[in-house]
């Protein structure tokens, strides 16, 4: 049964640093990518980013340099470094695994989902 598990969301001020993690099981490290999206009430879903399974990070244009994206398949953990969060990062994010070697900023092709962490950005 494959699950997707994510984890370190919470509340944190403008400014601040989160790091979420995606614990992967039931899949083997290398034969997936995977991404993370995000989304706000009343909103459509948001690509953020994605890492393929040789490892080649992708971010979103308007995050780069503020999110960062790997994977350490050791563990077959996926995380998403987040810095210098502004207010409008507030959302729920997810991850997603898509049995394919790249993967883009679509949701619809992705074929498992984690349940979502929020993150909550005060001023």
């Amino acid at each position: 049964q494959v699950q997707l598990v994510e984890s370190g969301g919470g509340v944190v001020q403008t400014g601040g640093s989160l790091r979420l993690s995606c614990e992967v099981s039931g899949l083997t490290p290398g034969s997936y990518s995977l991404a993370w999206f995000r989304q706000t009430p009343g909103k459509r879903r948001e690509f953020v980013a994605a890492i393929w399974s040789n490892g080649n990070p992708v971010h979103r244009n308007s995050m780069e340099g503020r999110f960062a994206i790997s994977r350490d398949n050791a563990i077959n953990t996926v995380y998403l470094q987040m810095n210098s969060l502004k207010l409008e990062d507030t959302a729920v994010y997810s991850c997603a695994a898509k049995m394919s070697p790249y993967s883009g900023g679509t949701p619809d092709g992705y074929d498992y989902w984690g349940q979502g962490t929020q993150v909550t950005v005060s001023s």
